[in-house]
């Protein structure tokens, strides 16, 4: 067994039905817990010896809300592809199929350094405002990263001292990393020489996403012998 089949293995036996899912991928070991579950298993994995995960490197969230539809071909043009690209899309069709109870997810990238093993995280996001526990006391890092996913995606995160945004302006609007969220964002800011200040305002711009290129065989990158066909 490799390190990671061995990691998956122990994982799953210790926690039991609190793990929901375990995967090896890529050499790699993710797991699956719900939010009610995040901090025990944390802090478990944390003092745990037989895991030791005392580093958290970072905390993203997800937006599923477009997943499995987002169709995207590399080897001939799609209608589809082509409407994503030069159309609105506000019709509810375009906004997936993923449960809606399941858009959103946090994901936890935890580092063992005395083991020498990578273990990644994921709950999902339950409610509206989207909510899952904050993990600052069981590792300390996860402050700003919390803040991060806080302001790029809306996710509340309980128990953080100083839940605010980071990245983006005072008064700013929406969640960036949203799929909903426009290319063009919601307000504009500029400089008002007559009122000599920065003034906010809706955004005047309208949003158009190029149809995405599309990769086509060319005789000049074929190899001795093959075929243009």
């Amino acid at each position: 067994m490799t390190k990671a089949q061995v990691l998956a293995t122990r994982v799953t036996e210790t926690f039991g039905p609190l793990i929901q899912a375990v995967r090896v991928q890529f050499g790699e070991v993710s797991c699956d817990i719900a939010a009610a579950d995040l901090i025990k298993v944390a802090t478990q994995l944390r003092d745990n010896a037989d895991f030791a995960f005392e580093i958290l490197v970072d905390v993203c969230g997800v937006d599923y809300s477009a997943y499995g539809v987002a169709e995207w071909s590399t080897e001939e043009a799609t209608g589809s592809g082509f409407s994503r690209g030069v159309q609105r899309n506000d019709d509810a069709a375009f906004h997936g199929v993923y449960p809606t109870e399941h858009r959103f997810a946090v994901i936890y990238h935890l580092l063992s350094i005395k083991n020498n093993t990578r273990l990644r995280l994921r709950t999902y996001a339950l409610g509206e405002p989207p909510k899952v526990p904050s993990v600052i006391d069981v590792w300390n890092s996860a402050n700003w990263f919390e803040r991060e996913a806080f302001d790029m995606f809306g996710i509340l995160f309980e128990g953080h001292p100083d839940l605010r945004r980071i990245l983006t302006d005072y008064g700013f609007i929406g969640n960036p990393f949203r799929k909903d969220f426009p290319l063009s964002g919601h307000v504009e800011m500029r400089y008002d020489a007559k009122r000599q200040r920065v003034v906010y305002e809706p955004v005047k711009i309208e949003p158009r996403v190029l149809v995405p290129r599309v990769i086509r065989e060319d005789h000049r990158y074929l190899k001795n012998g093959e075929s243009a066909e």
